[in-house]
């Protein structure tokens, strides 16, 4: 494993640089091109414990950008820590701002969007070794579409 995959479990201090990046922290694409659905959004692993059994990621959107729309067998924990948005949680689309807190529980479809005007930064707590994302079928997409809001969050 690199050393930059091993230090956030090392590290007892990270210094914040103001601008969304700690020290030692590489970062990320949010997955491969062509993976999955997603726009203008990175990530950073800011630690990972063993003894905890988890992660904390900050992911960052640009304005105008998402994460994919997806479901796993995990539960996150959401902080919001800059700009606004909306997400999807299971069949609900929320406003969300900073310091929001957005609980997604396992197997509910899930999906973070930053406003147009500006971008959305985030920590994600999950479990350290968890499933891969399931993306929906298109008759998954047919049922979330019968909910409103919900067709109306996935077509912005």
């Amino acid at each position: 494993m690199a050393e930059s995959q091993l230090a956030p479990e090392r590290r007892t201090l990270r210094r914040f640089d103001g601008d969304f990046a700690w020290d030692g922290v590489e970062t990320l694409v949010y997955k491969e091109e062509g993976e999955a659905p997603f726009s203008k959004i990175t990530r950073q692993l800011l630690h990972s414990d063993s003894g905890l059994d988890c992660e904390l990621r900050f992911f960052d959107i640009e304005a105008g950008g998402h994460s994919t729309l997806e479901r796993h067998q995990h539960v996150h924990a959401v902080m919001i820590l800059h700009g606004e948005g909306e997400c999807l949680v299971g069949d609900e689309v929320y406003q969300i701002s900073p310091h929001d807190l957005v609980t997604v529980p396992a197997m509910e479809w899930h999906q973070f969007k930053a406003n147009a005007g500006a971008g959305l930064g985030f920590l994600c707590m999950v479990n350290r070794e968890r499933d891969r994302p399931q993306l929906p079928s298109e008759s998954e997409l047919v049922q979330l579409r019968k909910y409103a809001q919900v067709a109306s969050f996935l077509d912005s």
